[in-house]
């Protein structure tokens, strides 16, 4: 039901909007509308349409079917460039950066000014990159070569390039992912004032606050269909998440039977190279959830590196099935039963070109069923691939697939494949539901419950505080660098893990 004022032409609005990939209904039949002045945040699970959505009002997708308006004219959007020409601006979660340029000219890349012979104005552009960069309160310097900005610091380049043009619409996939919570608010300030200019703003996030704080409605979406359209007044969790997954609050978390059994992994007083992590010591048994929590740069997850390999100790030991296993190499600790899951899933965790089932097998190259002898076995990867997507439900099952065209979901899934084409006695889990819907999140959380309930370890390194509660037996709190104190059971309450989260444990 639309909810435009009577009279008023929608900004956008599309009408039995379909987009077909090769086997797959990314979007079915939708409708919506955004209003000039408004956030409209789009809500759903990876894979429901979200992005499509997004991508074809912003000219990277043609649609397969329906209809798309601007201020009332339908349009056939033909590319990026025709659409930012009818005002639409986006920001994706994938940057279209050039790493080998500068900040201004990625700025003003394809709209470069030049001067009265036809020469490129640098001038101009240096003085206008400045410029922008000031009025929005970002501290980038036009100079610095993109390849060497911080993923946060690209995130706020990619949101100056939408600004800097003449903005009718502006999309926002998941924008505060990689910044920090003074980077979120001048973002949200950036946003009211472009929504008093009467700009439309279509918004893509999981977090509830967010929607709480810049949304005015919201569209739930799943498996390419619109579901409702309601407003944000009228919008809590427990009914965002019956609409978006058909389940409630309770159904998140699962139950997991605390019985530990053999030690498998001990730190003892270790200490990282680079200093991030200072006589830090941890143990995790068999058949246990242990947390590592605490804010960001606590040394959490270099500590799970430095458990794998990827880290290097400096002092200190790392043990695991009661063998020395300081500095280790990840081959040899995946050879001995530990999976580790990196955070960062696009830079560490997969190889976006290549299929489900090669990403699955490369790190099991030379070990059944992926090899026979000294040759690879492609039928035997299939099978076992195959297997694996059907009991992780990956959506769409099809493991010849690139894994860069699935939802981030779907890729999060192929990561927890990895782990689970070989037996696996200890899991280190950095970061594993990160940029994953719910319905994911109550997936993960099943395949960490049935992994402990199994008698494999797990090492949870989480900065999402609900995981942590609900999730672990045992949780280690870090504050800058140190092990600030060691959680039980009933201990492991909001109050007190964040009480240990801002204050240093005095011995």
């Amino acid at each position: 039901m639309s909810s435009a004022i009577a009279g008023v032409v929608p900004l956008l609005r599309t009408e039995q909007l379909s987009k077909h990939f090769p086997g797959v209904m990314a979007l079915d039949k939708v409708d919506f509308e955004l209003n000039a002045g408004e956030v409209h945040v789009l809500f759903g699970e990876n894979g429901a349409g979200k992005s499509t959505l997004i991508q074809t009002l912003a000219g990277a997708h043609h649609p397969s079917g329906g209809t798309i308006a601007v201020r009332g004219q339908p349009v056939a959007l033909r590319s990026v460039h025709h659409a930012r020409s009818l005002g639409i601006s986006a920001v994706f979660q994938e940057y279209s950066l050039v790493p080998t340029l500068t900040v201004e000219e990625n700025l003003f890349l394809g709209a470069e000014p030049f001067g009265p012979v036809g020469l490129l104005d640098k001038a101009k552009i240096r003085r206008r990159a400045q410029e922008v960069l000031d009025d929005l309160g970002f501290p980038l310097n036009p100079r610095r070569l993109v390849q060497y900005l911080s993923r946060a610091e690209q995130q706020m380049l990619e949101i100056t390039k939408a600004f800097r043009t003449e903005l009718s619409v502006l999309i926002l996939d998941e924008p505060t992912a990689s910044l920090t919570d003074r980077e979120a608010e001048r973002l949200f300030a950036l946003i009211a004032q472009a929504k008093q200019r009467g700009v439309g703003v279509i918004y893509i996030t999981h977090r509830m606050h967010e929607i709480q704080r810049v949304a005015d409605r919201i569209t739930v979406l799943r498996d390419g269909r619109k579901v409702a359209t309601i407003a944000a007044a009228d919008a809590d969790q427990d009914r965002l998440l019956q609409l978006m997954t058909g389940r409630v609050i309770s159904q998140i978390f699962p139950t997991i039977r605390y019985r530990p059994g053999a030690p498998l992994l001990q730190a003892d007083a270790v200490t990282t190279a680079s200093g991030t992590v200072r006589e830090m010591s941890l143990r995790v048994h068999a058949g246990e959830v242990v947390g590592i929590a605490g804010l960001v740069g606590c040394g959490k997850s270099e500590t799970g590196r430095a458990c794998f390999g990827a880290e290097r100790v400096a002092a200190g030991r790392v043990l695991f099935d009661g063998a020395d296993v300081t500095n280790s190499t990840p081959r040899a600790m995946l050879d001995r039963g530990v999976y580790y899951l990196p955070p960062d899933r696009h830079a560490e965790g997969l190889v976006h070109q290549r299929s489900v089932r090669e990403n699955v097998a490369l790190p099991w190259l030379g070990r059944r069923p992926f090899s026979r002898w000294t040759l690879l076995d492609r039928k035997g990867e299939r099978r076992t691939v195959q297997q694996l997507a059907r009991r992780l439900n990956l959506q769409p099952m099809n493991v010849e697939r690139d894994v860069g065209h699935f939802s981030g979901g779907g890729q999060q899934k192929v990561m927890f494949a990895k782990g689970l084409a070989q037996p696996i006695r200890l899991f280190i889990l950095d970061e594993p539901t990160v940029g994953v819907d719910v319905g994911t999140r109550v997936a993960i959380y099943g395949y960490i419950r049935d992994l402990c309930e199994a008698g494999a370890g797990v090492l949870l390194i989480s900065s999402d505080l609900p995981e942590i509660l609900h999730l672990t037996n045992r949780t280690y709190v870090m504050h800058r660098g140190r092990l600030n104190v060691e959680l039980r059971g009933d201990q492991i309450t909001q109050d007190t893990v964040l009480t240990h989260f801002f204050e240093r444990r005095t011995a």
